[in-house]
């Protein structure tokens, strides 16, 4: 056992690489461990257990008496021999304080190596959970901020631009379905032979149902230019357009109703009042059916209140113009000028002798 704790301490590496199971990084332990006093100190170096130090030992002693004896003496016989070549002297081996330095120096190396990448490890897994953190606390509110909220506004404006539209889209609806009826009562009016009284009380209250009407209509016209301004929607504008064109296919009816009761001065601001709408509408859709009506309230007001015959005539074309919406052609709409009155004439008067 001396003999291979000696070994053990003096061997180099290629000759404790050839005990089995000592492999060259198994032998490199041992160098930096040694030296060693006791087989329970070869048993603290990594990569040694009892085993294999057992099968080491093995190898150690059976190579050990496999050597051949070296001679004692000369025999008598022997003649001078050449002397033998001196033996290569082996390195000195380490002394026990050199491989105590060596042994401290690997392990704090290997310390210091390790408490490097555990500081590495740790600042990196600071960094991965600071960054986390960061992106969280200022991206969520930038994401809420710049997209989430924004987008429910626009969702929460549309769907209010939709209920409105909706409900003046029904009151605008409510409106035509009372023009029609009206506009029934007139032709049922014109066709009934009723008396005076009765037809004078209908024309004022149809007078007054459109009224009313035009009053409506223009506070939706109101409401709409406004909700125009702010979100310049384009449904908004041809609801616009609609409540326009009702605006004036009433004023015209009532002034067709003034006409019928000869009152001929409101029947005419009631046109100058539509032909100012049409105007204005005409200018923005450049239609060619609005510009023929507008035409013929032209003429209206310049045959009121002369000639409301001509001018009622006009009115109807006009009225059927924007009714049916389709434009008519110039020869067949053309109204022959007013008559010309004729001149007053004095009689001559003969004086008397």
């Amino acid at each position: 056992m001396t003999d291979f704790l000696q070994f053990l301490n003096t061997a180099d590496l290629e000759a404790l690489t050839q005990l089995p199971g000592i492999s060259p990084s198994v032998a490199e332990n041992l160098i930096a461990a040694r030296p060693f006093s006791s087989i329970e100190d070869v048993l603290k170096v990594r990569g040694i257990g009892k085993n294999l130090l057992a099968r080491a030992q093995a190898a150690f002693e059976k190579m050990d008496s496999e050597k051949p004896p070296q001679p004692t003496s000369l025999s008598p016989v022997e003649t001078q021999t050449p002397p033998a070549p001196p033996e290569e002297t082996p390195p000195p081996a380490k002394t026990p304080q050199a491989s105590e330095q060596t042994s401290f120096g690997t392990r704090l190396g290997r310390a210091f190596v390790w408490f490097l990448r555990a500081v590495l490890r740790l600042l990196l897994m600071v960094l991965v959970i600071g960054g986390g953190v960061v992106i969280i606390y200022y991206g969520v509110p930038f994401i809420n901020d710049r997209i989430i909220a924004p987008l429910e506004q626009n969702t929460y404006r549309i769907r209010e631009l939709e209920n409105r539209v909706t409900t003046l889209q029904t009151q605008l609806d409510e409106l035509n379905r009372q023009l029609e009826t009206a506009n029934q009562e007139i032709a049922r009016l014109n066709e009934q032979q009723v008396n005076e009284n009765d037809r004078l009380a209908a024309l004022e209250k149809a007078i007054e149902a459109y009224t009313a009407d035009l009053a409506k209509l223009e506070e939706m016209q109101t409401a709409l230019e406004t909700a125009i301004q702010e979100t310049n929607e384009k449904t908004l504008q041809e609801l616009k357009q609609e409540v326009i064109l009702t605006r004036i296919l009433d004023t015209l009816a009532r002034a067709r109703l003034y006409l019928a009761q000869s009152n001929f001065g409101l029947a005419k601001a009631d046109v100058q009042s539509a032909r100012d709408l049409l105007a204005d509408l005409q200018a923005e859709t450049q239609d060619t059916t609005q510009r023929q009506a507008l035409e013929r309230l032209d003429l209206a007001l310049t045959n009121l209140p002369a000639f409301p015959v001509v001018a009622s005539g006009d009115l109807e074309i006009a009225w059927q113009l924007l009714m049916t919406g389709q434009p008519m052609e110039t020869a067949a709409t053309e109204t022959p000028p007013p008559p010309t009155p004729a001149p007053e004439t004095t009689p001559s008067v003969t004086p008397t002798p």
